[in-house]
């Protein structure tokens, strides 16, 4: 199945999260993210793209980059084979660190990006690793005490009309915690599953060999078998419908009236 072309940012400002193969630890040591940072500063040199958010995580990166010349392709590929090959020398490892394609979405408006900054900066804090003030491999340091990569101009005069201000207000922005997991999920980027792998995960989350064999059930034990596929990530009720058999106005109206009772 051939690949679904990227959409091209209206702003030019795309949010990216490069992942490590099977999401195996990228980072081992403070040089290693010294590494990157390093590797992201010269793609930025000789791609000429801003980088206005980052966070640097175990086994994924996430950034924020306005790409004016539409390059995004050639900056990842150039990042990832730079680092990999950093990567590969001193570990002496074989095989592909990042999964093969970065995952992007769209940044269309600047208060979307103020959100979307204070998600990637939560980070460590979610993973229980850091706080945010304390952690070193992000941009949010930056935002505070002066640029080494990042560029603030995009983000921080919405804070406030002198600098001063702009921090004090990003400062205290970046203090309020995430109160429903609608915020959470509006900002993060789902690895989409082909078939087979849903397949595989419904196979695991109902404990069947044959995924179809849910149409033979009873209607009120399929439609709680149905519900236990709500945490799937990565799939879509039109998958659901085409590889378990049943009919996608079935599955929709399952998910809305177990939600709703809840």
């Amino acid at each position: 199945m051939p690949r679904v072309a990227r959409k091209i940012s209206n702003t030019k400002v795309y949010h990216i999260i490069l992942r490590g193969n099977d999401r195996q630890d990228i980072f081992y040591d403070e040089q290693d993210y010294k590494k990157f940072l390093k590797t992201m500063k010269m793609t930025k040199e000789k791609y000429q793209y801003k980088i206005y958010a980052y966070c640097l995580m175990t086994n994924h990166v996430h950034l924020v980059i306005y790409d004016k010349n539409n390059q995004i392709s050639k900056i990842m590929q150039s990042i990832a084979i730079s680092y990999s090959s950093y990567f590969s020398k001193k570990y002496d490892k074989e095989g592909h660190l990042f999964q093969n394609r970065f995952l992007s979405k769209n940044v269309e408006t600047k208060e979307y990006m103020c959100r979307l900054c204070r998600y990637i900066h939560q980070n460590p804090v979610k993973s229980g690793i850091s706080t945010i003030e304390q952690y070193k491999w992000s941009s949010y340091l930056e935002f505070i005490y002066g640029e080494k990569i990042i560029n603030r101009e995009w983000i921080l005069p919405m804070f406030g009309q002198t600098q001063k201000e702009a921090i004090e207000n990003f400062i205290i922005f970046h203090s309020y915690e995430k109160k429903t997991i609608n915020e959470e999920v509006e900002y993060e980027i789902i690895d989409k599953l082909t078939d087979e792998q849903t397949k595989k995960k419904i196979q695991e989350v109902l404990n069947i060999k044959d995924v179809r064999e849910i149409r033979t059930y009873n209607k009120k034990v399929r439609d709680e078998k149905i519900y236990q596929l709500k945490n799937i990530k990565g799939t879509s009720k039109a998958q659901l419908s085409r590889i378990l058999g049943v009919n996608r106005k079935v599955i929709e109206r399952v998910m809305k009236t177990k939600n709703s009772k809840k």
